[in-house]
């Protein structure tokens, strides 16, 4: 294995190694096992923030809708009102389990208490709950739980331990209780959390996982508290990432957020169908089918998760645009399934320029997103490849494999349809004489560009307070200081002369971006200094809140071709805002394409 491949897979998804699991890898595979075949889940953030949908008192308030009571500081007193409006009469949750179901997931996870303190089901703990506090009388929960069990379907549920804005010990509600001195977390999550966390575990049956959140101030010792309290009640059950101080069973990446590479741990990703989480009624910035699809398609490929939420209204009903779209997504997954349901991460470290790949023992799926025509073109598999098909049916694909001897290029040809069978995203299955082998090394692809990803660098540091790290997307972000700089080696097959190209990433939604750093990039010996401007946006479908910034650097000749050796090294960077140098790549263009 390469060094860039060594420090990928070297990157921590979320939060900082602070602390081993309790569990051994033996316990952690066993609960693993379904969730790594299932691939695909439901998130449903479903409360009494489904009342005012993002309107409070007559004004819209900006910002996530499950979010209002923070965002609009809500005295308690007046929020808790709202509980004796919250009448969800056309709830059903067998309707429910049947959207996720027909759109191909297999596991759902819905909000048993979010910040706002409301348990959403029948709790002894504190009467602030839907079945005592509300007209409606009912335990919703217990009713998807046998919903689930008929349908097939794994119950999870999500529960916040830090945030409580209902309760004067939890953390965040600053309007109601503004002095922290008075405050008692310890009491609130002995009072609350771990009885509340028990009664999930015991009262409706088999769980999946519990999927905490916002760690917050929450202890080690608290941490792993709750991570004992869950595999003690229940053996089998899951803890998220989200635990806190990396006690959990899988690690959980930023919401909405989808790694740019392979990462270390098994892993999930959280995503909204449109902007926010609980039904917000002026939020209509619907993702299209063809992006759920290729995003779930991207996170399988780097061996995750993909958790798509739905957000249910005050009535206790699915907006029909998510059933539409999570009904689309089901129509590809009935022919595609294959692809997704219990595969592994490409084995390629970086993503091919025409889409995806993942992989099964002997095959590779390969996730088409941009049909290249009557020919496709992949390099670096060096298996012998026995036959390639579509899954949409049909008889096998005329294919050929070379191994160019002067370049060592692996390059495999697939004759295919003029056109894309899927116009989202057109699976060809790989099946190899024996296991799979590919080159692991950066290669110029057939699009003749070269891609040099910042998690795929070698990091060298000569700075005393070296801050540079990789954030759970795989981009470099807190890159402060000139004292630290990057390079890559890759392999080349077409000497030509290249533009140097930097892509670089804007903050999340857009709110902010910083540039004006000057570098130099060395290609075979060449110096290319240039600055990181804003020269354009490049679209960013797999992180729609994270805009990508294009800054061309200049031109290099390479007159060779082989393996080749890059630095980027910072001449001054600005760091007025504090973001420094957000890197995604380098991009050698070749000049006229």
């Amino acid at each position: 294995m390469n060094r860039a491949v060594t420090i990928l897979l070297a990157i921590p998804l979320a939060l900082p190694l602070l602390a081993q699991p309790a569990a051994t890898n033996t316990q952690r595979d066993q609960r693993l096992a379904w969730w790594r075949d299932a691939r695909f889940g439901m998130f449903i953030h479903w409360g009494l923030y489904a009342i005012p949908a993002g309107e409070w008192k007559g004004q819209p308030v900006p910002g996530l809708g499950e979010w209002i009571m923070n965002h609009a500081q809500i005295p308690v007193a007046e929020y808790e009102q709202l509980a004796k409006q919250f009448n969800p009469v056309k709830f059903n949750a067998d309707e429910f389990v049947a959207v996720a179901k027909n759109a191909g997931m297999k596991y759902i996870v819905i909000t048993s208490k979010h910040h706002d303190g409301f348990a959403m089901f029948g709790s002894k703990v504190s009467p602030y709950n839907i079945v005592d506090a509300t007209p409606f009388h009912r335990d919703p929960l217990k009713e998807l739980s046998a919903a689930c069990q008929r349908a097939g379907l794994r119950l999870c549920f999500y529960y916040s331990q830090t945030q409580d804005w209902h309760e004067p010990d939890g953390v965040g509600n600053t309007w109601d209780f503004p002095d922290a001195s008075k405050q008692n977390f310890q009491k609130y999550y002995d009072e609350k959390v771990l009885p509340q966390v028990r009664e999930l575990l015991t009262n409706y049956g088999p769980i999946g996982l519990i999927w905490f959140d916002t760690p917050r101030n929450i202890t080690l010792e608290q941490s792993r508290q709750l991570a004992d309290l869950v595999h003690k009640l229940q053996p089998d059950c899951l803890v998220s990432g989200r635990v806190g101080h990396n006690l959990g069973d899988y690690d959980s990446a930023g919401d909405n957020q989808i790694s740019v590479g392979k990462v270390k741990r098994d892993w999930e990703t959280p995503v909204t169908l449109n902007d926010t989480w609980g039904f917000k009624k002026d939020d209509h910035n619907w993702k299209s089918t063809t992006v759920l699809i290729r995003q779930m398609g991207q996170v399988a490929s780097r061996g995750g998760n993909y958790l798509l939420n739905v957000g249910p209204t005050a009535e206790g009903v699915i907006p029909q645009p998510s059933v539409e779209r999570l009904a689309e997504v089901g129509k590809w997954m009935k022919t595609n399934g294959e692809s997704i349901y219990g595969t592994t991460a490409s084995p390629f470290p970086y993503e091919e320029p025409w889409g995806v790949i993942t992989a099964k023992p002997g095959k590779l799926y390969l996730h088409v997103f941009q049909w290249p025509g009557k020919e496709f073109v992949v390099y670096g598999i060096e298996s012998k490849v026995k036959q390639a098909r579509l899954l949409t049916g049909g008889a096998p694909l005329a294919l050929r494999q070379q191994h160019h001897a002067d370049s060592g290029l692996d390059e495999l040809r697939i004759a295919t349809p003029a056109d894309a069978p899927d116009a989202s995203d057109s699976v060809i299955v790989l099946e190899m004489d024996g296991g799979v082998r590919v080159t692991t090394m950066l290669l110029q692809q057939p699009d003749h560009k070269v891609t040099l990803p910042a998690y795929l660098s070698e990091v060298h540091h000569t700075a005393a307070n070296a801050q540079l790290r990789f954030d759970s997307r795989g981009v470099v972000e807190r890159w402060l200081d000139t004292g630290e700089w990057l390079s890559w080696d890759f392999q080349l097959s077409e000497p030509a002369r290249y533009d140097v190209v930097a892509i670089t990433s804007g903050q999340k939604y857009g709110k902010d971006w910083e540039g004006g750093h000057r570098v130099t990039v060395n290609i075979a010996g060449n110096d290319v200094r240039g600055l990181i401007g804003d020269d354009g946006k490049l679209d960013n479908p797999s992180n729609p809140y994270w805009p990508y910034v294009v800054s061309k650097l200049g031109t290099v000749e390479i007159t060779k071709a082989g393996k080749q050796h890059v630095t980027l090294v910072p001449q001054q960077i600005v760091a007025a805002k504090k973001f420094g140098l957000t890197l995604v790549s380098i991009q050698l263009v070749p000049k006229g394409s």
